[in-house]
């Protein structure tokens, strides 16, 4: 999840999107055309950073459609569907299939009932190595069926905190990012421990989100490649931390298309390709 952005799945706001915005939980109605030119920008920026934009379209009326990390998972050469916790999300795998074949990344499973799984809640530590999150929109049946569809890969699952509970849903990704192999940036008071000892034991380095930042989604930052990162406006001390560990961060403004809906830069992407 650190090797230079490649190739990167995006799905800019619709105008039928908005006006749904209620039922899918965001905090405000999005201004469309506010929304479709802060998207523009930050496919601009993915653009100017080297990567390839796959541009997709799927499941109008959907502002959550934006989110393309959370219905798909895609590993080294392969994709799996997911199942959505949040249910108003349910047809977004199955709309992003044919966007994916077309793309040519080869779909080698889908999770089934009753597995939860919403890819805000992996993250690939290394080839090898998934971690998974269990909490309100991913559930233990999710482990057994990852292992199933991933043969080889070890799956090593936490359980996430109830924090304010399943109206305001944490992911892994909304507590941990990671920067380069030996370096993470990490909310530690919300962590599971037994994560933090893992990253203790790969000798990964953790840079600490301050408190009054995990609200403005510090701890939710891209890599668009070793030590190099995409964050959204409005975390000026986690930005110090990184820049001081010798990241470079390019900054995003996200009213409307980060801030409303709760997704930062890894929410709105979905990496298919990494390579140095």
């Amino acid at each position: 999840m650190t090797a230079t952005l490649r190739r990167v799945l995006v799905r800019p706001p619709l105008a039928e999107d908005a006006a749904h915005w209620r039922k899918h939980g965001w905090s405000a109605a999005p201004d469309h055309a506010a929304a479709a030119t802060e998207h523009e920008v930050l496919c601009g920026l993915l653009e100017d950073a080297g990567a390839e934009i796959v541009l997709s379209r799927h499941d109008p009326g959907n502002p959550d459609a934006i989110y393309v990390f959370d219905p798909v998972l895609v590993g080294p050469e392969e994709a799996v569907l997911l199942r959505p916790g949040k249910d108003v999300r349910r047809g977004e795998p199955a709309a992003l299939a044919p966007v994916l074949e077309a793309a040519g990344v080869p779909i080698v499973g889908r999770i089934e009932k009753p597995a939860l799984l919403e890819g805000g809640d992996t993250l690939w530590l290394d080839e090898q190595t998934l971690l998974v999150g269990i909490g309100y929109r991913t559930n233990e049946a999710a482990v057994s069926a990852l292992e199933a569809v991933l043969p080889g890969v070890e799956i090593v699952a936490f359980d996430l905190p109830h924090w304010n509970g399943s109206s305001e849903v944490l992911h892994l990704l909304s507590l941990m990012s990671p920067l380069d192999r030996d370096l993470a940036l990490v909310y530690p008071r919300l962590a599971p421990v037994r994560l933090l000892r893992l990253l203790a034991d790969r000798a990964i380095s953790v840079l600490e989100v301050p408190d009054d930042e995990l609200g403005s989604q510090g701890p939710n930052v891209l890599a668009l490649g070793p030590r190099r990162a995409l964050a959204l406006e409005g975390s000026p001390e986690t930005r110090r931390r990184m820049e001081r560990a010798g990241v470079d961060v390019v900054l995003y403004h996200g009213d409307e298309i980060s801030k409303k809906g709760d997704g930062g830069p890894t929410c709105l992407t979905r990496p298919l390709a990494r390579f140095d």
